[in-house]
């Protein structure tokens, strides 16, 4: 095959393989359909014709708050119920922990551990809702939902780990424009969602504080304090420690009901200084407590289990009882219906693109008209969303705006296409609330026609609600289905490229086995290995398999060593004298054997008990119970080896000892900062959220990419491709068939010296990077891994001109 045909299928494979791949992400991760701008007076209008095209004034937002609040008051026509909120997360807190489930109440540890809370339902002050939470179940996209009651999509998980700021319509974004100061103590999530909105804030990191009684302190602390002034009208308080506890030990954890207990105490705290106090009073303050997903038994979130989606909504201070247990706790939501909610509340527009509904049980304190006004307003706002959706739904053919059409004596039944279905919905909710209205002027209206109009409204807005809901997590089938048959026939080429290859290039090797029946040997270990691939393949495709996909790796690696062994064996029969240096080579392998098994073994009890048994004995929990210091000792033990391996492993290199010098004393200083780090802050609880632990952790970031990076780019032009004199000397001296100009264009043996410090660089700075980042008890295993990694291009190495053909030894 000729170059120029070898490189254009390359790059056809290549192109074919980024489209195909670019065409799945499009349609796996679908953009949803949104409207642009924020919520303003005229959503307190009927949607008209030339919503979607119209311009908005832009000095409508931009008046002075007290005169915007001013505004969207008079045209709401709703009174605000409350001037001040207290939004209280408890981060992965499930419902099922306050409410019970299936009309059963909590367990009675957890009733036990919230008196007050449970005082507050039985007697009907406040109101719970399991909210279910739409997946993926992670912290941003939940707190997205609800201050904006739009979906978030999958993609929104990969952001939850470098979150940015929120520029969509949401409800802090509606209150900041009217004026409300807020604070924000917690989850440092929000100062990045929303920066320069807080007046005052601290916050705390959620990945990096591991501690479960700590990192809520930092927010308790401050609340005392932000309870007793009156300069804020939105308080946040986001406690991340009963997401921490689910993490270490699950939802039956020791430490959860005392956790429990704790935000029992916060919710009381809450109550009888800010609530209590205030009911005789013109100001009036709501406390939610929400939580933004729940957990698994193992403490896990981010699925779509009911488990995982049972977050809390949880309402104190509505200023009217229910009527009993029951009705306060057996109600369900959606995660969504927050934000449309609380904007009613709180009297701002709602947001733009929420897709939610309205809590009506919420509402219960305002008048009839008044409840019917908010769910029309709510019903406007959905309907807005349908006309950017449904080109059907607009005013040239099916007519949902006009008001005049409210005038027609009676409802419908709804049936036909989407469009003419939530057409009559909503024009079925406008004529009943129309002929209200009508009847209130002449008092002639009864109960009955209330009570129409709001199944109607309801009736409208949540099949609206379902439609969006769905249609935001739509995915386009066609788009998928070009997407992977794309990508397959990238993989095609490729594959036939790569076979092809290897048929060129390593028959050379082939040709060279001493023993033409050493074919038959390595037919095991390939078959094998394509059996491996199909296995793991295969038990992909079950979330079981892929929870306990370490046992999984246990047994294949295992099993390999065992082939291993037995080619090793086969080596070694009777009557066959082999020279000194085969018998020598044949010895190492056999104890490079030996060393994978004892490391595999031992990193196998090390955490026995995987995803499904966590609660059974294994020697990382031995080590624990015995002492922080022996667990420290491990730590810098293994760190301290896996500095000395990694300077052998590169002092193997003999020429251009200049480079490997400056690798070696990069990767010796990373490696001397990490024990360091753990000499001067692993003894203090707190110490490892220090500042100074952050910027030694920080240093050892930048010299580890530094070097891995450096290494990559550049070693490859400091170090000349070589093919070394002594190497073509023994080659061309073999009994080869081969002619020589075959046997030495492999790129890899060009190029296998700087690929061979490349290697090391990557796998010796992984570790590193591993050990400063694992919990301190994983040292160990880290340490093995290196080991297994170092035994196993042992056992390569000492196999010579046997070594297959897929494994390429420098």
């Amino acid at each position: 095959m000729s170059c120029t045909k070898w490189t254009l299928l390359t790059l056809a494979g290549v192109t074919l393989q980024l489209i195909g791949l670019s065409l799945f992400v499009f349609g796996f991760f679908p953009v949803k359909p949104a409207l642009s701008g924020f919520s303003g007076p005229e959503s307190y209008n009927a949607p008209a014709c030339d919503d979607l095209v119209r311009n908005r004034n832009p000095n409508e937002i931009s008046r002075p708050p007290d005169q915007l609040r001013s505004l969207y008051q008079e045209l709401s026509g709703i009174p605000p119920l409350f001037d001040r909120l207290i939004l209280m997360v408890v981060d992965g807190l499930p419902a099922e922990f306050v409410l019970g489930k299936d009309g059963k109440p909590p367990r009675n540890v957890f009733v036990e551990a919230m008196p007050y809370t449970q005082s507050l339902l039985a007697s009907g002050k406040a109101i719970g809702y399991h909210a279910k939470a739409a997946p993926p179940t992670v912290t941003m996209p939940r707190l997205k939902a609800m201050v904006s009651g739009a979906i978030g999509g999958f993609l929104d998980v990969a952001f939850n780990f470098n979150t940015q700021a929120f520029l969509d319509d949401n409800l802090l974004g509606q209150l900041f424009n009217i004026g409300w100061k807020m604070v924000m103590l917690g989850d440092e999530t929000w100062l990045k969602l929303f920066p320069g909105l807080f007046s005052r804030h601290d916050g705390v990191g959620s990945f990096f504080v591991k501690d479960t009684v700590e990192v809520d302190k930092n927010v308790s602390r401050h609340l005392g304090n932000e309870l007793s002034r009156d300069d804020w009208n939105l308080l946040i308080l986001h406690y991340l420690g009963l997401d921490h506890v689910g993490h270490v030990g699950g939802r039956n954890s020791v430490l959860m009901a005392p956790k429990l207990a704790e935000m029992d105490e916060i919710v009381k705290m809450i109550h009888t200084s800010t609530i209590l106090t205030q009911e005789n009073d013109q100001e009036h303050t709501l406390l939610m407590v929400v939580s933004d997903h729940g957990m698994t038994e193992h403490g896990n979130h981010g699925g779509s289990s009911f488990e995982e989606t049972d977050s809390l909504a949880l309402f104190i201070g509505l200023r009217k009882q229910v009527s009993d247990y029951a009705s306060a706790t057996q109600n369900t939501a959606h995660q969504v219906d927050i934000a449309p909610t609380l904007a009613l509340l709180l009297g701002v527009p709602i947001p733009k693109n929420s897709v939610g509904v309205m809590i009506s049980e919420t509402f219960d304190l305002l008048k009839d008209d008044h409840q019917l006004r908010a769910l029309e307003l709510n019903s406007w706002q959905l309907l807005r969303l349908l006309q950017a959706q449904l080109s059907e739904l607009t005013c040239g053919n099916i007519p949902c705006n006009g008001v005049g059409d409210t005038q027609r004596s009676g409802t419908s039944d709804c049936n036909g296409s989407i469009e003419k279905m939530l057409c009559c919905l909503y024009m079925n909710a406008a004529v009943l609330h129309s002929s209200w209205k009508s009847k209130k002027v002449s008092e002639s209206n009864s109960w009955e026609d209330y009570s129409n109009a709001i199944a109607a409204y309801d009736k409208f807005l949540k099949t609206a609600s379902e439609w969006l809901s769905s249609r935001a997590t739509d995915k386009p089938v066609g788009l998928l289905a070009f997407g992977v048959a794309a990508m397959l026939l990238s993989c095609l080429i490729l594959s036939s490229l790569v076979l092809y290859m290897c048929r060129e290039v390593y028959l050379v090797e082939k040709l060279r086995l001493s023993h033409p029946n050493d074919m038959h040997r390595w037919l095991l270990d390939e078959t094998f290995v394509i059996g491996v691939i199909l296995i793991l393949v295969i038990s992909m495709t079950s979330s079981s398999m892929v929870e306990e996909e370490h046992y999984i790796w246990h047994f294949i690696t295992s099993t390999l060593f065992l082939l291993l062994l037995r080619k090793t064996a086969q080596l070694l029969p009777a009557g066959i004298i082999l020279s000194e240096e085969q018998s020598r080579n044949c010895k190492f392998q056999i104890c490079s054997i030996s060393v994978l098994v004892i490391c595999g073994r031992i990193m196998r009890g090390w955490h026995q008990g995987g995803v499904n048994w966590t609660n059974l004995p294994d020697i990382s929990k031995w080590l624990e119970q015995a002492g922080s210091d022996h667990v420290k000792t491990i730590q810098l033990v293994s760190g301290c080896l896996v500095i000395c391996f990694g300077l052998y492993s590169l002092s193997l290199f003999e020429s251009k000892k200049i480079i490997i010098v400056v690798v070696g004393f990069s990767f010796s200083i990373s490696g001397l900062l990490l024990l360091l780090r753990v000499l001067k802050f692993q003894d203090y609880k707190l110490a490892s959220s220090s500042y100074g632990a952050t910027l030694l952790a920080q240093i050892i970031y930048a010299v580890l990419a530094t070097t891995t990076i450096g290494s990559f780019v550049t070693l490859p032009w400091l170090m000349p491709i070589r093919i070394s004199n002594m190497d073509s000397n023994n080659d061309i001296n073999s009994s080869s068939p081969v002619p020589s100009d075959v046997q030495y264009k492999s790129p890899w043996l060009e190029l296998r010296d700087s690929l061979y410090v490349i290697g090391w660089v990557y796998i010796l700075c992984w570790c590193v990077l591993q050990l400063l980042l694992q919990q301190p008890i994983n040292s160990l295993p880290i340490l093995l891994l290196l080991v297994e990694i170092m035994a196993s291009m042992l056992y390569f190495f000492f196999e010579g001109q046997r070594c297959t053909g897929w494994v390429e030894v420098s």
